[in-house]
């Protein structure tokens, strides 16, 4: 049985329709069938193939759209990936994103990487990861009037600018604050990179299994942001007596109105999302990479980290000192000349310093 493959990519910009194309070519001359959803396919030009499946108009609904698929690959930034995380959810099978949006979090290979990519899917050459999902059901006079699901966040927000939404909190059956504001987030450690990272909330490492609360710009005393436990049971209640209306969004994509009494509940999810990994960087290197963080100048323990795929190494990666005195053994420090001693560093003081168990700060 041949292998197929779903392809997502942003039907309206120029640059993932170029590259959707080129992954078509090699993936089919690799002997793998590519589905396509029917509006990106008829930007593309293309027509339904032995080797490429078009969805017809009765299989627009996500739990349709990847069957028969063992992967779906994504060709965008992290609403893209999104987006084609509903496909792969539905049916349970791993996505990897290759970004070509601006930071691209969620996305496991940059454009310069795709030829690479191909190969790594045409070979299976890749690991699992399960990311923990959010459940989240909005009710009204007791009744259930949507239900969702999340990747990054679950998010309750005020409807008008110009007024405050007045929520009350609660945590495991047990009321926890009240305040006013602009809203109130609930986040995965996935998402912690996301819209709770731009509203003060903590990174969280993915691998941690967790729920956070980040209230959003709350009119508030205590209104920091929580860590909870992964199977807490969070519920947002809009307040009664006003006539603020509430909107509640899932990753920025699916929407309901809230009403003044409305109540959303919010507990983890029962069906993880599977990324596909192509490499073992750790998550350290990856948050390094995407924000630019500052590293120059660490020393570490004496090993070169492993620098993530198609990333160039960098010099600061590599550690002088060795505590256990493995190594090459660095040089005595030159005394500078006369001229220039007072505008020079104790050199050979700082390297034996920190070369030395039970150095001095």
């Amino acid at each position: 049985m041949n292998r197929r493959i779903l392809l997502v990519a942003h039907p309206r910009r120029p640059e993932a329709l170029t590259v959707a194309k080129g992954v078509i070519d090699r993936l089919t001359d690799l002997g793998i069938e590519v589905s396509l959803q029917a509006d990106e396919a008829k930007v593309l030009d293309l027509k339904h193939s032995n080797r490429v499946h078009i969805a017809t108009e009765a299989m627009v609904a996500e739990e349709t759209v990847a069957e028969g698929c063992d992967l779906v690959v994504v060709l965008g930034g992290d609403g893209t990936i999104l987006r084609g995380a509903e496909f792969a959810r539905s049916v349970d099978i791993p996505l990897l994103g290759v970004n070509l949006g601006h930071v691209g979090f969620l996305a496991e290979a940059e454009r310069d990487d795709l030829d690479a990519t191909v190969e790594h899917i045409a070979n299976r050459q890749y690991a699992v990861d399960e990311r923990m999902t959010l459940h989240v059901d909005a009710k009204f006079d007791g009744e259930i009037v949507a239900s969702s699901w999340a990747l990054n966040e679950v998010s309750v927000e005020k409807a008008s600018r110009e007024r405050m939404l007045e929520l009350t909190i609660e945590v495991d059956g047990r009321p926890l604050s009240s305040w006013g504001g602009d809203g109130l987030i609930v986040s995965t450690p996935t998402g912690s990179t996301a819209y709770a990272f731009s509203a003060g909330g903590p990174v969280v490492w993915p691998q941690v299994e967790a729920m956070l609360l980040v209230p959003n710009s709350a009119h508030a005393l205590f209104a920091r942001p929580l860590v909870l436990g992964p199977d807490s049971h969070v519920a947002i209640e809009l307040r009664t007596g006003t006539d603020v209306m509430g909107i509640m969004w899932c990753d920025g994509r699916r929407h309901i109105d809230l009403p003044p009494g409305a109540r959303i509940e919010v507990r983890r999810g029962i069906r993880p999302v599977r990324l596909a990994r192509l490499t073992s960087a750790p998550f350290t290197d990856r948050l390094v990479a995407k924000f630019n963080l500052p590293v120059r100048g660490w020393r570490g323990d004496g090993t070169r980290a492993r620098p993530m795929a198609g990333a160039s190494p960098r010099s600061d990666l590599w550690i002088r000192s060795q505590p256990t005195g493995a190594g090459p053994t660095p040089r005595p420090a030159q005394r500078p000349a006369a001229s220039d001693a007072r505008e020079q560093t104790r050199a050979g003081d700082v390297d034996d310093t920190h070369g030395a168990e039970g150095a001095r700060p």
